[in-house]
């Protein structure tokens, strides 16, 4: 018997997050930029302020997410992943022809485009994972974002770990690397990756939490395993060789879920043939309810109601939080703008880190700061598959909101600007890891966030809205500060650009920084005493469900 998987079943559900996480393991290119912005520096013999403006117009990519959240309603997920994959393509290739050599460098406003059109691929790959697979897991909202946001990054230290090993940091071979194997992942994931219904029973559930956390402790291996590479030290061709292949080998295992259900539905399957072989009397129900009709049904726009025999039009009333917004409806809210503003004090600021950590590290006089890129990376990672698990199960215990996470974030990030800007000895691999936890933590909260507070229906338009703050945050912060404060530091070199060495060049930047994250953490206190009554709602209803369940 040759096993044929259906989209709708088990196995095709799995098979299509398996495949959305290998998207996320490669859509983290957004985070590179510290590994080759020094060659495009040199280059095109840009100052400071040039080359962060270069970083902004990546980030500005995002801000055309907004056309990505629009496709989400109304392409399917393989156009909207292959529109990710081309423009991926063409974006990072033109950077790596002129990287390599292969054309002469383009003007300075040709590179801002095709950097900005690498950064919006990313848009299009993470609204097609991220809302198809909150849609199909709706009950697992919280491990379901750890995980994809996990895996986005870990990317960054994937793709600079294997480029390491094998091409020894060659910015452009690692150029090539973003171009090609995002493209090539976009395509494999085309064929499994689709909407489906959701789990309807207790069982699923149970079986993806179980499935989930097969997943977690695959991630947890490849994040410790990437940085125990980090840590050791320089290796030979050979070790970095078998380093690479084992990786790999630790990025397809989550295929192991999927080809357990198989296996196990052929075994069923046979078993049930043998046992009802000739009996055609099974009979089966000829209606089922689905849960997904039933909540359309419940949420319909105009409400009849019949009084005295004669039906009556009652006026369709605004929604409230935890109910289906449109994006008009979101912005006219108090709570939207108070998750924007605060979200924006978190990525704003710890993109500026991320997109400056070459010249940070070179400022403070480390020669090679990759290790820096993978760390904040790797510890981005464990911030955001933990704080979408923990934030699930408090919410299932004891209805804590979710923003109270992002408010203890912002205190630590705030915590680590500091001791960025006292530049004691080793205070860049503290900074690194601290940032790296908290702006993980950020993103693995307000994604799930924000489907709660403002309903699935539209989400892939709001989730764009939302990550405006990429773009924004990373103008504000890294384009303005930081690229003024350093160059009002530095000093002219002989090719025009320009330079700076010693611990001024960023502490204001960081003590500013540190400020934000204070007024940050301020607001995500106060989302979080606006939605305490939403969240016990959640928790109410959860228990609900489940005593029912065990008194059935």
């Amino acid at each position: 018997m040759i096993f044929v998987f259906s989209y709708n079943s088990p196995v095709g559900k799995w098979l299509g997050f398996v495949a959305a996480v290998w998207v996320q393991a490669i859509s983290g290119n957004n985070y590179t930029f510290s590994n080759y912005s020094d060659a495009l520096k040199s280059l095109m013999a840009l100052t400071q302020l040039q080359l962060n403006n270069l970083s902004v117009a990546k980030d500005v990519g995002k801000a055309f997410g907004i056309l990505a959240g629009l496709a989400s309603d109304r392409l399917s997920t393989p156009v909207i992943l292959l529109i990710g994959g081309i423009e991926g393509f063409i974006g990072y290739g033109v950077q790596w022809l002129v990287v390599s050599g292969t054309i002469k460098p383009l003007p300075y406003w040709v590179m801002c485009i095709f950097l900005c059109m690498g950064g919006n691929s990313t848009t299009w790959m993470n609204t097609a994972v991220l809302v198809t697979c909150i849609r199909n897991f709706r009950k697992n909202r919280g491990p379901v974002t750890g995980i994809l946001k996990g895996y986005v990054g870990l990317s960054t230290a994937i793709f600079t770990d294997i480029c390491s090993a094998l091409f020894s940091s060659d910015p452009a071979t690692f150029l090539l690397i973003l171009a090609v194997v995002p493209f090539t992942v976009c395509l494999t994931a085309i064929v499994f990756l689709r909407e489906i219904p959701p789990s309807s029973t207790s069982a699923e559930e149970k079986e993806e939490v179980k499935n989930f956390g097969v997943i977690n402790i695959i991630a947890v291996i490849i994040a410790v395993y990437l940085l125990v590479f980090d840590i050791s030290g320089t290796h030979g061709k050979v070790f970095s060789q078998i380093f690479a292949a084992i990786l790999l080998v630790l990025i397809a295992l989550p295929l192991f879920i999927p080809i357990h259900l198989m296996v196990k539905n052929f075994i069923r399957e046979n078993s049930e043939n043998l046992d009802v072989e000739g009996n055609n009397n099974i009979a089966e129900p000829l209606l089922g309810v689905d849960e997904t009709v039933r909540e359309e049904v419940e949420k319909k726009e105009v409400v009849v109601v019949e009084e005295n025999t004669v039906p009556a039009v009652v006026e369709k009333r605004p929604p409230v939080i935890g109910e289906d917004h449109t994006i008009f409806e979101a912005i006219r809210t108090l709570d939207f703008w108070i998750l924007f503003v605060s979200f924006l004090c978190g990525v704003g600021t710890g993109l500026t880190v991320m997109n400056n950590l070459g010249q940070m590290g070179l400022a403070l006089g480390y020669v090679d700061v990759s290790i820096f890129v993978s760390l904040t990376s790797i510890w981005g990672f464990f911030g955001r598959i933990t704080s979408g698990s923990v934030s699930e199960y408090f919410i299932k215990k004891a209805a804590v909101p979710r923003p109270i996470w992002n408010a203890a974030s912002q205190i630590l990030m705030a915590v680590g600007y500091i001791c960025l800007a006292m530049a004691m000895p080793g205070s860049l691999y503290i900074g690194s890891i601290v940032v790296g936890i908290c702006y993980g933590v950020r993103l693995a909260i307000s994604v799930p966030a924000a489907s709660e507070l403002f309903g699935l229906k539209y989400y892939g338009l709001i989730y764009n809205v939302l990550i405006l703050n990429l773009p924004l945050g990373s103008f504000l912060f890294s384009g303005l500060l930081a690229g003024l404060l350093y160059d009002a530091q530095a000093t002219t070199t002989a090719d025009g650009g320009n330079t700076c060495v010693g611990a001024h060049c960023y502490r204001l930047v960081f003590i500013v920084m540190a400020i934000a994250c204070i007024v940050g953490f301020g607001l995500d206190i106060w989302l979080s005493i606006r939605t305490k009554s939403l969240y016990g709602k959640i928790y109410a209803s959860r228990k609900a469900k489940k005593t029912s369940t065990i008194l059935s």
